[in-house]
Order: C-alpha cells, then structure tokens, then sequence
C-alpha cells in the first residue's frame, strides 16, 4: 500500500460518496489489516447471534502489535476468495448497521490517544485516499463533524476511548503474573460471555462491592458489562482504585 495515502485532514469540508453505482464499490473491503475493540466485536457477534466463543474462533484472529504490549484481535479476511472481508456482499456489507468503527470513519482516519486524569481523548483526523476510490470524485461535501455524525462514529469513540486509555497506559503491569494479566485483558475486553461467567460463577462479589442495581446491569447488559470491564481492567493491571474491596482484597 503507498505511504501517501494519507494526507492531513485539511479545510472545512471534503467531497466523497460511496454507492453500488460507482466502480470501486467494495474494493476497499479487500486484504485489510482490521483492528477490531471490544465494542466492534460486541456489535457483530450481537448482529450474528453468536458467542463471544463463536466470534473470536470464525471471525477474528490473535496478533501482538509491535506498538501495543497487549494482544489485539483483528477481522479474519476470507483466503478462498482473495482475502476479502467475510461480510462482504454484491449488495456491499451484510452488517452495515453494525460494522466496526473504522469501516465507519472510512475515508477519514483517526489518531487518538488518551492522556492519564484526562476526559477526553487526544485526536488528530487525516484523509486515507487510496487510488483505487472514486468517491472523492463525487460531489457530496462533508464537514468533519457532519461525516462523524452521519456515520455513527461518535458513539463508537466514546466507548472505545474508555478502552484507549488502558491499552495507551505507560503503567506499570508489574512483574508478578503477567501471563495472568494478559488473560484476563484478553477475556475482559473481547470474550464478554466469559467475563460475566468469571464474575458471576466466582467469589468476585465476594471481594469487591457491586451494587444491587448495578449487579442487575451486569447479568443483562453487555455494554454496562463492557465499561465495568475497562474498570476491572485498570485495578487489576495497574492497581488504580477503580474498584471498592471488600477484606482489603488486592490486584491479581
């Protein structure tokens, strides 16, 4: 792929529309190295009616980035059929409503980064004009916010920046039961069903303080789920006290 397909996001407004009547129609959802979060993977298991198990084993594959000291899941590209995405239609995405956050960003890019005791995260947004795409030719004008919020994205930044913040963290993880720590990242952030089994079949309860209200939340919602996932996560990778104890129970 040329390095210059990336270009700063510069001006008020850029000019792009992708449609089945235009000749690269689905050719950007080819031989891609898609880096899925824990709210992507929530979406299209829930679309699919799968397991997390289910997911993870047909949809996704385990990589180690040389940027990130935690293990990242990314999409399973189709090999019979020149490595193209496996939701991928004549019609275009069979999951459109709930396709990963970076199929909805496309043609925009998103640098982020989130700063420790900050709100908000740090964001830098450039232009991905790969050869093949004919859609900056067409004449629909964007604003950068009007693209974000047409295409859903806002809501998938606010859940996965929560997420940025732990994988982003320059903390210490200690030197005592890392392969441990890589686990229960793993499970946290991508396999939700057995996170809630680990939670509710163990002594969890028993060591920490969960309200009556929010215990409920747990056992019926994944997205509540998934946010007091990125909680446990920073008290039992880094020791933050995101989590109230019960008998001075510590990290793991």
């Amino acid at each position: 792929m040329p390095e210059n397909i990336f270009e700063p996001f510069e001006g008020n407004t850029f000019n792009f529309s992708c449609h089945k009547g235009i000749p690269c129609f689905n050719k950007c959802c080819a031989k891609l190295r898609l880096i899925l979060t824990p709210y992507d993977i929530l979406r299209m298991k829930k679309r699919l009616g799968l397991s997390s198990d289910e997911f993870l084993e047909r949809y996704t594959e385990t990589v180690i980035e040389d940027h990130s000291r935690f293990p990242m899941v990314t999409l399973k590209m189709d090999v019979e059929k020149n490595r193209i995405c496996p939701f991928v239609t004549e019609q275009g995405c069979a999951i459109y409503e709930d396709r990963p956050g970076a199929c909805r960003l496309y043609p925009i890019g998103r640098a982020s980064t989130m700063a420790y005791g900050e709100k908000d995260a740090r964001e830098k947004f450039f232009i991905v004009r790969e050869q093949h795409c004919l859609g900056f030719k067409e004449e629909k004008a964007w604003t950068l916010d009007e693209w974000l919020g047409h295409e859903g994205v806002n809501e998938y930044n606010a859940i996965n920046d929560q997420w940025l913040e732990i994988i982003t963290s320059t903390k210490d993880l200690g030197e005592k039961d890392a392969t441990k720590k890589f686990q229960m990242f793993f499970m946290a952030s991508y396999n939700l069903d057995k996170f809630r089994e680990f939670i509710f079949k163990s002594k969890f309860f028993d060591l920490f303080e969960v309200k009556a209200d929010l215990k409920d939340k747990l056992a019926n919602d994944d997205v509540d789920l998934m946010k007091f996932g990125f909680e446990w996560l920073k008290f039992s990778l880094f020791g933050e006290k995101t989590m109230k104890t019960r008998f001075h129970a510590v990290p793991s």
